[in-house]
C-alpha cells in the first residue's frame, strides 16, 4: 500500500539528553574516545547491532532506558564532557588560520562569499566517488574511500575551509559472505538514510533542495544530503526520488555497479551534479580537487558556467578552471582508468562541445592521451590531467610510475620533469589507533601527538614509554581481536546455516598468545594474498615447528563482485586452509570493513603486504598498523618503499622487478619464509625473565616514532594545502580580479604563443670550451634566437646539463637559466650563461626554450618546449 504522505519521525529525547542528538550527527564521535564510549555505555548491545550508528540507536532505544540515563549523574557528566569536547574542537581549529594570516574562523558550510579580516574567503571543494568514514555509512569499497574519509577528518582537524562532494548509494558496497565452498557471495543491505548520521538539505520553505542534470532526452533530479565531519560538510547526491524513472533511481544505487552506461551516468551526476549542488547551496569554491578521475566531468560544467554566466570565451574559461584545479591519481596501471568510446562520450556529454564552440574532434581531444588517433577512447584521467595545474600520485614510487604512464602528454620533456609530483598518503591517527594505545600515547607523548610532524621533539618521548606497559597494552589488543574474530565468525556461520560443529569450532580458532600475522585488503590478484601459502608444507613447518614458538594468520578482504579471479583467489585460500588442516591457525574473516580493520591493525603482531611491485600505488593499512606499533613485512612498494623498512619492519626483497611472474612468486615466497624463520619468529619469542620481548618492543617503538608522524593525514593535508590548495586558491583570486582580466590576458597570450611558437629558431649556439674539461671549470655559452615576434618576456632560455648514459641521453639533467643580453644587428635575441660541471665522466649540454608568464602555474602548463 502506497502512503499518501510520509513523515520523518525523530526520536524523542528528554531535555537533559538533548546533547546526544548534536553528538550523534557529527562524525567527530568516530575519533573521539569519550563520545564513542558514551554511546557504547548507553546500550552496548544496541551499539553493536546498529553497526555503531548513534542515530539509529537513539531512534530504537527504549524510552525507559533513556529515562533511566537521564537520571544517571555519571552518564550526564560524561555526556557534558563529550559535548564540551565537541564544542571546543569546532572552535579551536587554528592551523589553517595561522598559515593564511587569518585571525578568526571561517564558516565553510554556509558557503557565503565574504571577506575575513580583509582577505577574501576561500573554499576547497574535494570530489570523490566514495568516502569511507564510519562502518554505519557503507558508501565505500576500499582504500580510496577510506583515504578520502581520512582526508576530510584531517581537513577538519586543521581547520581547512574544505567541502566535499560524493554520491549517496542506496545499497552502497556489498556485504560479503562465503558459501560452504568458500565462494564469495554478495548481499546489498538497503541504507536507511533517515536513520543514519545524515541531514537532508532543504530550501527556506522546508522543501527538499534539489538539483537537475541533463541526460540524453531527459532531466535527472537529485536531492542533497549532508554528513558533518567535524567542521567539514560532505554533500552526497541521491537520485532515488520522484520524478526520476526507475533506471535513474539506480544512478545512486550501487557503488561501481552496472555497465559502462551506468558508470558514465554516475560520473556525470558526481561531476556535473556536484558542481550544481555546490551552486545551489551557495558555496563558491576557489579550488576544485579531483580525487581520482571519476568526477572529471565537473570540468565541463565549470567551463560552461564561466562561458554562460561570466561571458568568457572557451579559452578564457578553460584557463580559469585549469588554474584552480588539482588532480590526484591512485592508479598505477593505465587499464585502471575509466575509458569511454568516443561515440558514447559524445552521446552523453557532447552537447558541451556546442556550448564551447568546439568541433567533435576538438572536444574529444580534451580527454584523449593520443589526439592524433581518432579512434582512441575518451579518458577521464586525461581530461583531469589536461585541465589541472597540480597533479600528484600518492607515494614517491607511484609518482615515478605516473610520470612514465603520462609522459606522452608532455612531448619532448625529460621524464624527471613531467609535472606530476607525489604527496604520499597518510591515515587519520585518532581514527585508527586503538583506544588503549591512544591513552598510552596521550600519557607519555601529550595530547597533541596525532598532529605533530616528524621534526617535533615530542617523538623522542616514545623511548620513555615503559616496555612492559606498551607490551601489555598490545597483548590486550591481540586478545580483543581474537575474541572479536571468533564472535564475528560464529555470527557469519550461523547466518550461512553452518552445522553446530562448525559454529562451535569457530569459538576455538586462534590463540591470543601466539605471534599473529595480519593480511587485509581488497582481493585483487596482483596483491597475492596467497603468496605465504605457496609452499604449504614449509609454512606449516614454520607455524608448528615448535609448540612454544607458533605462528598464526588472520586474513580478510573483499573481491569486486565482477572480479572472478579475485573471488577464485579467496576460494583457493579457503580450500588450502581446509586441505592443510590449519583452520585453527589461518582464519579468513568475512565481510571486511572499517570496524574489523581497526581490530586487526591493533591486534595483529605483524602486518603483511605482498603486491607485485610497482602495482601498489600507496597502501594505507600498513600505516595504520605501524601507528599501533606493528612492524610491517612487505614488498618494497607504495609507501613502504620510502619508510625506514629496516628499523620499523622487514623488506621482502630489495625492490626488484621480474619478467616471469611465476619465478617472482617463487623467489619472494622463499624470501618471506626465510624472514619468518630466521628473524621474525626468533625476535618475537626471545623473552626476558619478565616475559617481555625487548628486541621486539624496540622495533614497535621505532614503528610508532618514525611512521606515525609522517604517514599521517595531518602531514598529508599540510602538504596538499601548502603545495596545492593555497597556490591554486591564490591563482583563483588573481584570475578573477577586474572581471577576469588576468585570465583573459593569459588566454590571449597563450593563443599568440601557440601561433608563433613553431616559428622560433635557435640559430646559433656558441660554446667556449675545449673537448677536455676539468671539474668546476666554467664553460661560457652564448646563443642567438629568432623569437618570431615573441618578446624576451614571453620565454625562458635554459641550458640543460647532466651526465650522458649509454644511450647517448642526458640523464638527471639540471637547468640553468640564461641571461638576456639584447639583440644583434639581425634582431636576434642574445642569451648567455656560464655552466660548471661538479662531477667527472662523460657529461652533456643542451639548450631549450620554455614559455614564461607570471600567471602560468608552471612553464610546463602550455606543453611546449623547444630544444636546440
Amino acid at each position: 500500500m502506497q502512503p499518501i504522505r510520509t513523515f520523518n519521525v525523530s526520536p524523542f529525547l528528554p531535555d537533559q539528553l538533548q546533547p546526544l542528538r548534536k553528538l550523534a550527527y557529527n562524525l567527530h564521535w568516530d575519533w573521539n574516545v569519550e563520545t564513542k564510549d558514551l554511546f557504547r555505555r548507553l546500550d552496548r548491545d544496541l551499539w553493536e547491532s546498529s553497526r555503531h550508528n548513534p542515530v539509529l540507536m537513539l531512534g530504537t532505544i527504549s524510552q525507559a532506558r533513556l529515562q533511566e540515563v537521564a537520571e544517571d549523574e555519571g552518564f550526564l557528566a560524561q555526556m557534558e564532557r563529550a559535548s564540551r569536547q565537541l564544542d571546543e574542537y569546532l572552535k579551536e581549529r587554528t592551523w589553517y588560520r595561522k598559515q593564511r594570516g587569518l585571525g578568526s574562523s571561517q564558516s565553510v558550510a554556509s558557503g557565503e562569499t565574504q571577506e575575513v579580516n580583509g582577505k577574501p574567503q576561500e573554499c576547497f571543494a574535494y570530489f570523490c566517488a566514495e568516502f569511507g568514514l564510519v562502518d554505519c555509512l557503507p558508501i565505500y569499497s576500499g582504500g580510496l574511500g577510506v583515504l578520502a574519509g581520512d582526508h576530510l577528518k584531517s581537513a577538519s582537524d586543521l581547520g581547512l575551509p574544505l567541502v566535499a562532494v560524493g554520491l549517496l548509494y542506496q545499497e552502497g558496497y556489498f556485504a560479503q559472505y562465503l558459501n560452504a565452498d568458500g565462494w564469495q557471495q554478495e548481499r546489498y543491505p538497503i541504507n536507511d538514510f533517515y536513520n543514519m548520521p545524515l541531514h537532508l538539505e532543504r530550501n527556506p520553505d522546508g522543501s527538499e533542495l534539489r538539483i537537475e542534470v541533463d541526460y540524453p532526452g531527459r532531466t535527472v533530479y537529485a536531492r542533497i544530503w549532508r554528513v558533518q565531519v567535524g567542521t567539514v560538510p560532505l554533500y552526497l547526491l541521491d537520485t532515488n526520488i520522484e520524478p526520476n524513472n526507475p533506471y535513474d533511481h539506480d544512478i545512486t544505487d550501487h557503488l561501481y555497479g552496472g555497465d559502462l552506461d551506468m558508470r558514465i551516468h554516475q560520473e556525470m551526476m558526481l561531476g556535473i551534479g556536484g558542481v550544481r549542488a555546490l551552486q545551489a547551496l551557495g558555496i563558491k569554491p576557489t579550488v576544485y580537487h579531483l580525487n581520482e578521475g571519476h568526477s572529471a566531468f565537473l570540468i565541463l560544467e565549470r567551463i560552461r558556467k564561466l562561458i554562460q554566466d561570466e561571458g568568457l570565451s572557451f579559452a578564457e574559461a578553460k584557463q580559469v578552471a585549469q588554474a584552480t584545479q588539482l588532480f590526484t591519481t591512485h592508479t598505477p596501471v593505465s587499464a585502471g582508468f575509466d575509458l569511454f568510446p568516443p561515440d558514447k562520450a559524445m552521446y552523453y556529454v557532447g552537447h558541451y562541445a556546442n556550448i564551447f564552440g568546439l568541433s567533435r574532434e576538438e572536444f574529444l581531444a580534451l580527454g584523449r592521451e593520443d589526439i592524433s588517433n581518432l579512434a582512441s577512447p575518451f579518458s577521464m584521467a586525461a581530461l583531469a590531467i589536461k585541465t589541472a595545474s597540480f597533479i600528484n600520485g600518492v607515494s614517491q614510487l607511484h609518482g615515478e610510475v605516473s610520470r612514465v604512464m603520462f609522459q606522452g602528454l608532455w612531448e619532448n620533456l625529460p621524464l624527471v620533469e613531467v609535472p606530476i609530483t607525489a604527496i604520499t598518503n597518510g591515515v587519520h591517527a585518532r581514527s585508527v589507533v586503538a583506544k588503549p594505545n591512544q591513552e598510552l600515547y596521550d600519557r607519555y607523548l601529550g595530547p597533541s601527538w596525532s598532529e605533530k610532524g616528524a621534526e617535533d621533539p615530542l617523538w623522542d618521548r616514545v623511548a620513555s614509554i615503559p616496555d612492559e606497559e606498551l607490551w601489555r597494552n598490545h597483548e590486550r589488543c591481540r586478545s580483543e581481536m581474537v575474541v572479536y574474530v571468533r564472535e564475528h565468525l560464529q555470527k557469519h556461520l550461523r547466518d550461512r546455516g553452518a552445522s553446530p560443529a562448525e559454529v562451535a569450532h569457530a569459538q576455538e580458532v586462534l590463540d591470543p598468545g601466539v605471534l599473529t600475522i595480519g593480511f587485509a585488503r581488497r582481493f585483487a590478484t596482483y596483491k597475492r594474498a596467497n603468496l605465504f601459502m605457496r609452499d604449504i608444507e614449509r609454512i606449516k613447518k614454520i607455524m608448528r615447528a615448535n609448540k612454544d614458538r607458533q605462528l598464526q594468520f588472520v586474513i580478510a578482504g573483499k573481491a569486486h563482485p565482477k572480479d572472478m579471479p579475485g573471488k577464485d583467489l579467496i576460494r583457493q585460500i579457503i580450500h588450502q586452509i581446509r586441505e592443510a588442516g590449519i583452520g585453527d591457525q589461518v582464519v579468513f574473516v568475512p565481510d571486511y570493513d572499517i570496524y574489523l580493520a581497526r581490530f586487526m591493525v591493533a591486534g595483529c603482531d605483524i602486518w603483511l603486504n605482498t603486491p607485485r611491485r610497482p602495482r601498489e600505488a600507496s597502501g594505507t593499512s600498513g600505516m595504520k598498523a605501524s601507528m599501533n606499533g606493528l612492524p610491517n613485512v612487505s614488498i618494497l612498494d607504495g609507501w613502504w618503499d620510502e619508510a625506514d623498512y629496516v628499523r620499523t619492519g622487514w623488506p621482502i626483497g630489495h625492490g626488484e622487478t621480474y619478467d616471469d611472474p611465476d619465478y617472482e612468486d617463487e623467489v619472494e615466497a622463499n624470501a618471506l619464509y626465510d624472514l619468518l624463520e630466521k628473524e621474525v619468529v626468533p625476535l618475537f619469542y626471545n623473552r626476558d625473565s619478565e616475559e617481555i620481548p625487548r628486541g621486539w618492543v624496540a622495533k614497535m617503538k621505532d614503528a610508532i616514532k618514525l611512521n606515525t608522524p609522517y604517514f599521517n593525514t595531518a602531514r598529508m593535508l599540510r602538504d596538499y594545502s601548502v603545495r596545492g590548495y593555497f597556490p591554486a586558491s591564490d591563482r583563483y583570486f588573481t584570475m578573477t580580479t577586474n572581471a577576469y582580466t588576468p585570465a583573459k590576458e593569459l588566454a590571449s597570450w597563450k593563443r599568440r604563443l601557440f601561433e608563433r611558437w613553431y616559428d622560433i629558431k635557435i640559430e646559433d649556439v656558441d660554446i667556449t670550451a675545449p673537448p677536455e674539461l676539468m671539474v668546476n671549470q666554467a664553460v661560457a655559452v652564448k646563443t642567438l634566437i629568432n623569437l618570431a615576434g615573441l618578446t624576451p618576456d614571453d620565454i625562458q632560455v635554459e641550458l640543460y646539463q647532466g651526465s650522458v648514459n649509454a644511450d647517448g641521453q642526458i640523464v638527471n639533467g639540471l637547468p640553468t637559466v640564461m641571461n638576456y643580453q639584447g639583440t644583434d644587428e639581425h634582431q636576434r635575441s642574445i642569451y648567455t650563461a656560464d655552466v660548471i660541471y661538479s662531477s667527472s665522466g662523460l657529461q652533456g649540454l643542451s639548450l631549450r626554450v620554455l614559455p614564461k608568464h607570471e600567471n602560468l602555474s608552471s612553464p610546463y602548463e602550455p606543453g611546449l618546449v623547444l630544444w636546440a
